[in-house]
């Protein structure tokens, strides 16, 4: 839909995670890496579909293939979800809204990682894809 007036594209967002869930990976975060890494995974496969969870994971790969997986089954999960909540492969998702930074988060680190093993063309593909979803993607609004 790139061309379409702003306010003729359709926005998503994203259900926010259910505050069990949000508290488990709050506090998985406050652990040591290693540890981190565990819990995780163990959230992430008690609930497959927590996108919050793979974005972090992304983070904590101990190489870039790996980083690169965590990344893209989160990306995949995201696409699942939005399309569950109404985006038909185009429209507005944007970061303003709190409950979509994991799936950005997710994206963007499957940018990186995928610039890390050299795969240009979805790096380039991942710039065009953040910008259609927000029109003010900014790379501040997360660092990499």
């Amino acid at each position: 839909m790139p061309g379409l007036p702003l306010a003729d594209r359709h926005e998503t967002v994203l259900p926010a995670v259910d505050p069990s869930l949000h508290d488990a990976h709050q506090a998985a975060l406050t652990l040591d890496p290693g540890p981190r890494k565990v819990a995780l995974g163990e959230l992430v496969a008690g609930d497959p579909t927590f996108i919050g969870g793979w974005a972090a994971l992304s983070t904590l790969g101990a190489e870039p293939v790996e980083r690169y997986a965590y990344a893209r089954v989160g990306y995949h999960r995201g696409l699942d979800a939005l399309r569950a909540n109404g985006w038909g492969g185009s429209g507005l998702v944007r970061w303003s809204q709190p409950s979509n930074r994991p799936f950005l988060t997710c994206l963007v680190r499957l940018r990186e990682a995928a610039r890390e093993i050299g795969e240009v063309a979805e790096v380039e593909r991942i710039d065009v894809f953040l910008r259609d979803l927000d029109p003010d993607w900014t790379d501040d609004n997360l660092p990499v």
